[in-house]
């Protein structure tokens, strides 16, 4: 049986356009002698749908494409059947009242021949809030090459069920052990599991264990593409069971990571070895984790900017490493030419900043422009003197001149219909080193999982021969330096003061990072920090910052998620709660 791994890019929400896209991938196939396209999990609907579930017109639209798409392959590709996520209404009164299904279009019909198992309800994920659980194993027969198929259908975390692999997994069934008495020839896992590190190699060897316990060839498919925050990264592959204990040795078929890609492979019975299709480019690799990162991030900017309509972005460029690092992003994503960078120098912005800034937009091709904030700075002294009874001074005044920026920029991006670019990095954000309604504003926050000495590597990585391949492949200039040393070599500033260091308020990043690393991804608490060896004065100081920022955070643009735990719709911690780094010092 020849299948078809369709790796897909959804519009959330929009039924009409997923399905043509589910229509195109299989005409792509058709030529190939695919029989089955597989796609991925909720690909009518694009993942993930939240509360547009919620919406009857929707469900009712979801039954009019679904026999859309069936009478369009009855027609023009009659051999052909095509697995669909979708969301099945299961006729309950109360929410809720939907399956996260998966639907068999054949020959002019659809029908529901999967539904999820296992609804996952950590971190961004709330699938308990929409669908209610499967309680039987799916399977499912086909004619194909003149034998009978037996087919075991899983959807995304119907495969996380291996404690050991995982670190932990969810209560309930566990979908690949009740496979085991119906003898599988093939496992499908339509999927859509966002980007994390090192999350590709934990994807197969999850798979690999279950092709070991079915002993037969599991088929992965996932979806790619930046919705919101999250961002998939495909990398989809079949696994054969007979790879040894590596799983990466065992991976026969394998898509790209951060774009699409359809691809065929072939399948042939358990007592045979799996093939893949002769015609078709099998094992495309999976980059480095530096390089992995940096196309992330390039797709997650393009498909928000490209799904919310804009086709332009601004982001205010200081000299500094974290607008330069957004600067190339936003370049690879959007062309240097629809990138615009704003420089606003201050009384105390440094010559060297200024002159890197717009060195960094030559080798970008970014348009730049000029605004000097000294007058404004002196227009709102003149303004509030009365009112304090003397100028602003200290935080305040520093505080302002980020406010006067971010109102430049809201208003330059307002006027130009632009994307406003968010530049501030998760170190950052975590401690609240950073100004509401002010470097705070824009339309997407970047960087803002990335802590700072990530920054700083992915920066070295950039400007390192390296990444020579991925910078042309991604259109920007392939040879010499993009963020260049002098800003990778400057101390990080704010640059609100005199002589001004980042230094002076905070602890040294490659300090302030690890800590904040193992209280926010690993959930360690103060106490274990100090008995690790962090100092005790240093681990509460850091809690302070890190809990009287949440208001600040609970404010801030959308993020793109990069890690295990992100400040997003996965961060739900209250802004008014106790004060418990203040308990322990007590």
């Amino acid at each position: 049986m020849r299948l078809a791994l369709a790796q897909l890019n959804p519009l959330v929400g929009d039924l009409a356009g997923n399905g043509a896209r589910i229509l195109a991938a299989c005409h792509q196939v058709a030529a190939q002698g695919a029989s089955l396209v597989v796609t991925p999990e909720l690909s009518l609907w694009g993942y993930p749908p939240r509360d547009l579930l919620l919406r009857p017109s929707l469900i009712t639209q979801q039954g009019v494409v679904l026999q859309q798409l069936a009478d369009a392959l009855a027609e023009e590709l009659p051999q052909l059947a095509v697995l669909v996520g979708i969301a099945e209404p299961n006729g309950a009164a109360a929410l809720p009242n939907l399956f996260n299904a998966v639907a068999l279009v054949q020959a002019g019909r659809w029908r529901v021949v999967a539904r999820k198992r296992l609804l996952p309800t950590y971190d961004v994920f709330d699938e308990q809030r929409y669908f209610c659980a499967a309680s039987e194993p799916s399977l499912l027969e086909l004619e194909q090459g003149g034998r009978r198929w037996r087919l075991g259908l899983t959807i995304c975390e119907d495969l996380w069920v291996e404690e050991e692999l995982q670190g932990h997994r969810l209560a309930g069934a566990d979908p690949v052990a009740e496979l085991l008495p119906h003898h599988v020839d093939l496992l499908l896992n339509l999927s859509a599991s966002p980007f994390g590190q090192a999350k590709v190699a934990l994807r197969q060897s999850l798979a690999h264990r279950a092709a070991t316990r079915l002993s037969c060839p599991v088929v992965y498919v996932n979806q790619v593409g930046g919705n919101d925050e999250l961002v998939f990264d495909g990398a989809s592959f079949v696994m054969n069971p007979r790879g040894g204990p590596d799983a990466g040795r065992a991976v026969v078929c394998q898509l790209a990571c951060g774009r699409e890609q359809v691809l065929t492979w072939d399948a042939a019975p358990c007592a045979a070895p799996s093939t893949p299709h002769p015609d078709a480019l099998l094992l495309t690799p999976v980059p480095e984790p530096l390089e992995q990162l940096f196309r992330i991030l390039v797709l997650g900017v393009a498909d928000y900017a490209r799904k919310c309509g804009f086709h332009a972005a601004l982001l205010g460029l200081s000299g500094g490493i974290d607008s330069a690092l957004v600067a190339v992003i936003a370049a690879a994503a959007l062309g240097g030419e629809r990138v615009q960078g704003l420089l606003m120098p201050s009384p105390w912005s440094s010559e060297g900043s200024l002159r890197d800034a717009q060195a960094l937009a030559a080798r970008l091709g970014l348009t730049t422009q000029i605004a000097p904030i000294a007058p404004l700075m002196a227009g709102f002294d003149a303004a509030l003197t009365p009112v304090l009874a003397g100028p602003p001074a200290g935080l305040a005044a520093e505080n302002l001149q980020s406010r006067i920026r971010g109102t430049l920029l809201m208003a330059v991006a307002n006027q130009q219909g632009q994307l406003l670019l968010s530049t501030g990095n998760k170190s950052e954000l975590a401690v609240g080193y950073c100004t509401l309604y002010g470097d705070m504003n824009g339309g997407l926050a970047v960087i803002g999982d990335l802590y700072k000495t990530t920054v700083f590597a992915l920066c070295a990585w950039l400007d390192s021969p390296a990444a020579g391949p991925c910078r042309r492949a991604l259109g920007l200039p392939a040879d010499g330096e993009l963020v260049g040393q002098a800003i990778r070599e400057k101390p990080p500033s704010a640059e609100l003061q005199p002589d001004q260091r980042d230094s002076d308020s905070l602890p040294d990043y490659a300090v302030l990072d690890p800590i904040l690393r193992r209280y926010i991804e690993h959930l360690q608490s103060p106490e274990a920090l100090i008995a690790d060896g962090t100092p005790a004065e240093l681990a509460h100081r850091v809690m302070a910052l890190l809990r009287r920022a949440e208001f600040k955070r609970r404010q801030a643009p959308p993020l793109l998620k990069i890690g295990s735990r992100s400040f997003g719709s996965g961060w739900r911690m209250p802004i008014a709660a106790a004060n418990l780094e203040g308990r322990l010092r007590s």
